[in-house]
């Protein structure tokens, strides 16, 4: 166990060092490379051969809008080309400050990192495309109950109706109508992308979680990273319905076709005047119209927020079969999944996230506490065994091997099992990789304050570097050392009290069988755990803290029940003068 820890600590440490440093070096490159890039298209001359990247306000006037207006959304629609590229996520804030925007999804062609959704007609001589302006007929501003017509007359007679709708949420529904009124048959088929043309360097800020191509298609999960994209270059999927789009951390653009039709969803990069296109699309079946005849597609775009409840509700609705896979659950989603649960169940009925892990916790501790129960119980019958265990070492301190055989014969009359504790952490860690990635991956999480913590799902805000606020200067603009300060030494309150209570847990273990060395990696292990952990989700260290202390007061009654010397009786008999209580 003690050769797992400290192989675990440096393991974390040589992660911390040789990866997580090396990206965020690599992000800050990413972001000095992406904004001279920017300067220089907007420097371009506008007849050289690249786009010439426009602003948000530029882009819009591009072409005429219809406005887009809900309780959760705000933008607009591009008639020119009828594309969905323009949308704000009203009820997030891009930070906790007061006056922060709202969260961007899309933004239109044109401009640096647009990123939209476009759907419409392949195959057929006039059909619509992104230059083709549209012309809205009925309708003024897209909102709940009152949908947007749009109409296009192709030279070569085929006609397009679209009616658009939108409910309160994140859900489009779109429905085309083409009729053939020219003198010959025409071949067409449906399709729908989702398009990203270079990629924000924050996206990389997400290292834990999928970010990339994602798609539910031939009744499996599809998912392919930017990088993964990238260097495979297209990926193709036949499927009878299903969805498919463009995920980042919390958010989500995709279409869901009619789900018994027979589709191509297709995951593509294409290099595109020095920029990389992201296109994440499904291409319909044909269908064939004679002269009068008539076609109709319906499809839904999901563009918003990732909150499990409404993707859950929108499978039921509309059919749309695992949506909420959108969540990055990751490989433990069999409990991943039902401790986010959990945490939502204890959330509605208290108001307050971070109460609800603390909840969690306590059910986690019931739940193993029969088997921590017997874990703590061995561990203080060693703990009170400990001087008979020292004699028999010191008696046969010349044959290891003998000093050993007499070790478990002790411990088999003792009725001891000095693996017991160590076996009781095992089903923990499953929850505690869970939550972490609850933590990290769920919107439900984002911004959720506790105590004096803004924001759960990020790190602890304070450090003790500045004495927890109260000197007036920020560690991290320091020069030179303000990125150590920002990193591995970043420790918070939550993170000295997890340090603190696994110190004391370790002083309530027996170290029987431990040489010097090993007793002093094991002294220093709280230290190493609290910097490691320290940058993590500050939910998880308020999650591992609490647990510690249910453990504590578990292990404080069974050492009482057993008349073994702990340190909490003894510091309490030091402070009231009294010598320390002996054990039997």
């Amino acid at each position: 166990m003690v050769v797992f820890v400290i192989a675990a600590a440096a393991l974390m440490l040589v992660y911390q060092v040789f990866v997580l440093g090396p990206a965020s070096k690599q992000r800050d490159a990413e972001q000095r490379a992406a904004q001279a890039q920017a300067a220089a298209l907007a420097k371009t001359p506008a007849a050289a051969p690249v786009t010439v990247t426009l602003t948000r306000a530029q882009a819009l006037a591009e072409s005429p809008r219809a406005p887009i207006s809900t309780p959760s959304l705000k933008g607009s629609i591009a008639l020119k080309g009828a594309r969905i590229d323009d949308l704000y996520l009203t009820r997030y804030a891009e930070t906790l400050a007061k006056n922060s925007p709202p969260v961007e999804l899309l933004r239109p062609d044109g401009t640096s990192f647009a990123f939209f959704a476009d759907l419409g007609w392949t195959g057929a001589p006039g059909a619509p495309g992104e230059n083709t302006l549209w012309t809205l007929t009925q309708g003024q501003i897209l909102s709940p109950g009152h949908p947007l017509v749009l109409s296009y007359v192709a030279p070569g007679g085929l006609q397009f109706t679209r009616t658009i709708q939108v409910d309160d949420r994140y859900m489009f529904t779109i429905s085309d109508v083409v009729t053939n009124a020219g003198p010959a048959k025409v071949t067409l088929a449906p399709y729908g992308t989702v398009q990203r043309r270079g990629l924000p360097p924050d996206l990389f800020s997400a290292l834990n979680v999928h970010q990339g191509a994602i798609g539910f298609l031939g009744g499996r999960l599809k998912q392919s990273g930017y990088k993964d994209w990238k260097k495979k270059g297209e990926l193709d999927f036949p499927s009878t319905g299903g969805w498919a789009g463009i995920t980042d951390k919390y958010w989500m653009a995709a279409f869901a076709p009619d789900q018994k039709e027979q589709i191509k969803a297709t995951f593509r990069v294409t290099p595109l005047q020095g920029l990389d296109l992201y296109d994440s699309s499904y291409l319909g079946q044909a269908r064939t119209l004679e002269p009068g005849q008539q076609a109709s597609e319906t499809v839904h775009l999901f563009a918003g927020a990732k909150t499990v409840s409404l993707l859950d509700q929108y499978t039921k609705t509309y059919g749309i079969p695992e949506l909420e896979r959108a969540v990055d659950w990751g490989l433990l989603r069999v409990i991943t999944r039902p401790v986010f649960m959990i945490l939502e169940f204890f959330y509605h009925h208290v108001g307050s996230f971070g109460v609800a892990i603390l909840l969690l916790t306590i059910c986690v501790r019931l739940l193993l506490f029969w088997p921590a129960n017997k874990g703590y119980e061995s561990t203080t019958k060693m703990k009170k065994a400990q001087p008979e265990i020292e004699k028999i070492r010191a008696r046969y301190k010349d044959d290891p091997a003998k000093a050993q055989q007499e070790t478990f014969a002790f411990y088999q009359r003792e009725r001891i099992n000095p693996f017991l504790g160590c076996i009781m952490m095992l089903p923990t860690l499953p929850i505690f990789f869970a939550l972490y990635k609850v933590l990290s991956v769920t919107i439900e999480m984002r911004h959720a304050s506790f105590l004096w913590v803004p924001d759960l799902s990020a790190p602890d805000p304070t450090t003790i570097w500045n004495l927890f606020g109260l000197l007036p200067y920020d560690p991290t603009t320091l020069p030179v050392v303000g990125g150590i300060f920002a990193g591995m030494l970043h420790i918070g309150v939550w993170a000295m009290l997890y340090a603190f209570t696994t110190w004391l847990t370790q002083s309530m273990t027996p170290t029987t069988g431990m040489d010097q060395t090993q007793k002093t990696m094991m002294q220093w292990m709280p230290l190493i755990m609290m910097i490691f952990l320290a940058r993590l989700t500050v939910g998880l260290l308020i999650y591992y803290t609490w647990s510690n202390l249910l453990s504590l007061i578990q292990q404080y009654v069974i050492m009482r029940r057993f008349k073994v010397e702990n340190p909490i009786d003894s510091f309490i008999a030091r402070l009231r003068g009294k010598p320390a209580p002996a054990s039997d």
